[in-house]
């Protein structure tokens, strides 16, 4: 079962933390709402599935997803609708997305110690999508507060695609949160699209206590 879209008969969405066991679970699922979510051609999600699934075995991974309740309010991850998935996991050195923004940061000018400092404890948020059916209704503000809540990390980094005037949801919600530039208009090896790496120190407070 994928992501169905919310009316006004349907209980609130419940974000909900992920186990390994419950990613691997509902991968199918939580592929539809990435390709859903990304605009991506359908049969994507087949060859990502292997990425993710690698993810989940890395130090500090933690997931967290939106489902719609049943009529009675409760939640069986099993078959519960999804909406929208997250997860992330502690950078390092050996992992490709470090390696990379590594040699942008020094490609665009920033010194050397400054960049492995940053680098040297961060969370990695991996993914973050809401299927469209699902957005504007917040899911994705409570999904990267869930995601980043007591984390360990001293930031958080993430790569989000390049958009004119910043002008989409995904951009709005990272600003509202207090990300800021890291490396703009960088393009990763194998990808023709720019992307912009953005982070914030943590940890994050509450949205009702940021400035």
């Amino acid at each position: 079962m994928t992501a169905v879209k919310p009316n006004h008969h349907t209980p609130a969405p419940v974000v909900v933390d992920l186990s390994v066991a419950a990613l691997r679970a509902r991968l199918h699922d939580a592929l539809s709402v990435y390709v859903a979510a990304m605009d991506y051609p359908r049969g994507t999600e087949h060859h990502r599935a292997p990425m993710w699934n690698e993810h989940t075995t890395r130090a500090g991974w933690r997931a967290v997803a939106a489902v719609l309740p049943d009529d009675a309010g409760a939640v069986d991850l099993r078959t519960a609708p999804l909406l929208a998935i997250a997860y992330g996991y502690s950078g390092a050195p050996r992992q490709w997305w470090h390696q990379q923004v590594h040699t942008g940061m020094r490609r665009c000018g920033w010194p050397e110690a400054a960049a492995r400092e940053l680098l040297a404890d961060y969370f990695e948020l991996t993914e973050l999508h809401v299927h469209p059916a699902a957005q504007g209704r917040g899911i994705g503000a409570t999904l990267l507060e869930r995601l980043l809540a007591g984390r360990p990390e001293a930031a958080v980094l993430l790569s989000t695609p390049e958009v004119p005037e910043e002008d989409n949801r995904a951009w709005r919600l990272y600003r509202r949160a207090g990300f800021t530039d890291v490396i703009r208009n960088f393009v990763f090896a194998g990808d023709t699209r720019p992307f912009a790496i953005l982070g914030r120190r943590l940890p994050m407070p509450p949205a009702g206590e940021r400035a």
